[in-house]
């Protein structure tokens, strides 16, 4: 990995370093543009008449006020004449930006001027070119934003705007990215189809680069094949997906030990250890709703289908007592497949991250023949 070193007289160079021993650095996630400054613009002193220089004289600035001798950047790092050096680095790119102390958004596109007092036909505030900034509609800037522990946006004046957990809400807005996800949760507790669509309205330069931008979102690495279109190199990005799980189903020959793979809230259970003490209804109470239930669990509520039993209610009326009661009792006459018990604070059990790999995890249990169904859907 390349890296610019800020030098004492306020200028840099390039240095490289190799994994065990990359020093902390800052990295910069733009939109390109028109002279952006290369690699051979760099090694051939030429750089700094670019119109691109300034954003490595933004980046080096930031970095020395945040006590960061080191800095990245994506149009000079890379000797891109260099096939090999090209792919490896865009197999590793999620890896360097995660690793980064500090991210850098530039926004060529939002400014933080004040329009002039009297100009009210088209009076504009930073907050609105935010959210129709082009930095969110490309490809490459979806890793850029989740990979990094801390994002910090600034305008094309150098200005602070705030970080990806202070516009945290804006940045969902526009992107329809979850919240948990922006803050640094595993991304594979997404599932595949989620992540994809996160990318869906995202726009690369060339066709290839829409699957290849993708990469670090799914934990993948593959062999770059520009010319071979963006349709085979999504195929290819499937496959590469799919890979560990069928390989793992191939090796072991159990549905179940791939199951145990997925990620799973171990107090989602009704019966988990640390609801173990939690009591049921007592005898005699909720009579005729229980019975309600029982008849539609058991096919006696004059249905031909089974359909969802909805409880609604008022919080603190007794709706999870109830449920937890029914449960118990499908379980305790073997008919129960699956539970999950969501709780507020509950770490894995508050909020619908791992919802559907649990149940999916006790359906393999609880219905063995389900196994390889389920592993087939996944």
């Amino acid at each position: 990995m390349r890296l610019l070193q800020l030098d004492g007289d306020g200028n840099s160079s390039l240095t490289e370093f190799f994994e065990d021993n990359i020093p902390e650095y800052a990295i910069l996630s733009h939109k390109w543009g028109a002279e952006e400054v290369t690699f051979k613009d760099l090694t051939d002193g030429t750089s700094k008449v670019k119109a691109g220089y300034g954003k490595i004289h933004f980046c080096r600035e930031q970095a020395r006020r945040d006590g960061l001798e080191y800095f990245w950047l994506d149009t000079c790092c890379i000797d891109k004449s260099s096939s090999a050096e090209l792919s490896e680095a865009i197999n590793s790119m999620f890896r360097w930006y995660k690793k980064a102390a500090r991210c850098y958004v530039y926004l060529s596109d939002v400014s933080t001027l004040k329009r002039k007092a009297s100009d009210t036909s088209a009076e504009c505030t930073w907050e609105s070119a935010f959210r129709a900034s082009k930095w969110f509609t490309r490809g490459w800037t979806l890793q850029e934003l989740l990979a990094p522990r801390s994002v910090e946006f600034y305008s094309r004046e150098g200005k602070s705007l705030g970080n990806k957990r202070t516009l945290q809400q804006q940045i969902h807005e526009i992107t329809g990215i979850p919240a948990t996800a922006i803050r640094e949760y595993a991304l594979s507790q997404f599932d595949v189809d989620e992540r994809f669509s996160w990318a869906k309205s995202r726009q690369t330069t060339r066709g290839e680069d829409k699957a290849y931008s993708l990469f670090g979102i799914f934990d993948v690495q593959m062999p770059l094949l520009y010319g071979e279109g963006e349709v085979k190199a999504f195929q290819r990005l499937r496959e590469a997906i799919d890979k560990p799980l069928k390989a793992l189903t191939s090796s072991s020959g159990s549905e179940k030990d791939l199951l145990r793979h997925l990620p799973y809230a171990d107090e989602a259970p009704f019966n988990a250890y640390d609801h173990q003490c939690e009591p049921a209804c007592l005898p005699n109470t909720r009579v005729d709703l229980l019975q309600e239930i029982y008849d539609w669990a058991d096919g006696k509520d004059g249905q031909d289908k089974r359909c969802i039993f909805r409880l609604s209610g008022l919080a603190g009326t007794g709706k999870s007592t109830i449920s937890r009661t029914v449960a118990r009792r499908c379980s305790e006459q073997k008919r129960l497949g699956a539970s999950f018990f969501f709780s507020r604070g509950g770490r894995d059990v508050s909020h619908a991250g791992k919802l559907f790999t649990s149940l999916a995890v006790q359906l393999g249990d609880a219905v063995p023949s389900l196994q390889t169904h389920i592993s087939v859907m996944l």
